[in-house]
């Protein structure tokens, strides 16, 4: 999966309606799309303009899935980099 970006508001919805039903792919709070390699030859087959941020991380995919937000996903990758632990309310 790639991270992409869209330049404005118009070219981004013309760009779901043209992924919708051809591949998979998420929306993130932030913006971002992620989307499979071979979508980005097809948005370009179609003249629409993206901006490639990068490979998606797993903690981008897992956060996606789980419709995390943000800042819990950054929360996680620090404790992980870090060694610290994240306190949880559940004994």
């Amino acid at each position: 999966m790639i991270t992409i970006v869209f330049p404005d508001r118009d070219t981004e919805k013309r760009a779901l309606a043209f992924l919708l039903g051809r591949f998979s792919g998420r929306v993130m709070k932030s913006g971002e799309h992620l989307v499979p390699e071979a979508a980005l030859e097809a948005l370009a087959d179609q003249n629409i303009s993206y901006e490639v941020k990068g490979k998606t991380t797993y903690e981008q995919q897992m956060a996606a899935i789980r419709g995390s937000s943000s800042s819990s996903l950054v929360m996680g990758v620090m404790c992980r980099v870090n060694g610290w632990r994240k306190h949880s309310s559940k004994s």
